[in-house]
């Protein structure tokens, strides 16, 4: 898909993985839909970004916010032609512990927003892209976002990987639903990214994390994942998969 005045919506798209892919779409030509919290700031960020930028004050887990956000993409800018969810939420605490078992209400919330939250996205963006009629072959993309601990998770991160193994597991069934009707889905699946919520970390805990990553030896730029989001927009044979961007790190038990 040429970005050249597509309409792109991005959650989380405040800050962290969501600014880099807002900035990176638009950098390609695109008008983007920066989606986030109230309390984020995306209307800040949306007026640095510019004439092709615009805020929608969204809580993903809302079906009647996420249809109004898709909204707000076609009421200023025409069109939904990609949509790109990086919002999310991370927990830490493993499955029994010293006070006793996993809280059930905080694993029902991380799946609520990382697992719930992307597929309420994916399904009300998709609704729209079926309106719209196809240019060069396409009606849209929809990337989501995983995590490496989909596949590897740590111990504490029983909730964090679970609601990011189903993004993944969610990713080739969604692709082939859609495919029918020119509708490409993809997952991303970073490692270990300088994100602001890694910044919270003392220097010491970050260089160990980057020690970790066999090549290249530090934290991974969120304007790499921006970039890789774009690719998987542009690259028309990109469907169905989950890519990892982690530089080759498989995460060990802690």
């Amino acid at each position: 898909m040429n970005l050249e005045n597509k309409v792109a919506l991005v959650t989380g798209g405040a800050s962290g993985l969501g600014r880099a892919t807002a900035q990176a779409l638009l950098a390609g030509g695109a008008r983007v839909v920066i989606v986030d919290l109230p309390t984020s700031q995306g209307e800040a960020v949306a007026k640095e970004m510019g004439a092709n930028a615009r805020f929608a004050a969204t809580d993903v887990t809302s079906e009647a916010d996420v249809q109004e956000a898709v909204a707000t993409a076609v009421r200023e800018f025409g069109a939904l032609n990609v949509a790109v969810s990086c919002a999310g939420v991370g927990w830490a605490q493993r499955t029994v512990d010293k006070n006793g078992p996993h809280s059930l209400d905080l694993f029902s919330k991380v799946i609520q927003i990382n697992l719930i939250g992307t597929f309420n996205v994916m399904r009300c963006a998709a609704a729209q892209m079926l309106q719209q009629e196809p240019e060069d072959g396409e009606r849209g993309v929809i990337i989501n976002t995983a995590s490496i601990a989909a596949y590897d998770g740590q111990i504490g991160q029983v909730a964090y990987a679970a609601s990011k193994g189903g993004v993944v597991a969610m990713t080739l069934p969604a692709a082939r639903d859609l495919a029918a009707r020119l509708v490409r889905v993809c997952t991303i699946a970073p490692g270990t990214m300088n994100t602001p919520m890694l910044a919270l970390l003392p220097e010491e805990a970050r260089q160990a994390l980057a020690d970790g990553i066999p090549h290249p030896k530090r934290l991974g730029d969120p304007a790499e994942f921006g970039a890789l989001a774009r690719h998987i927009v542009e690259n028309a044979f990109l469907n169905g998969e989950t890519i990892r961007l982690d530089g080759a790190l498989r995460m060990p038990p802690k």
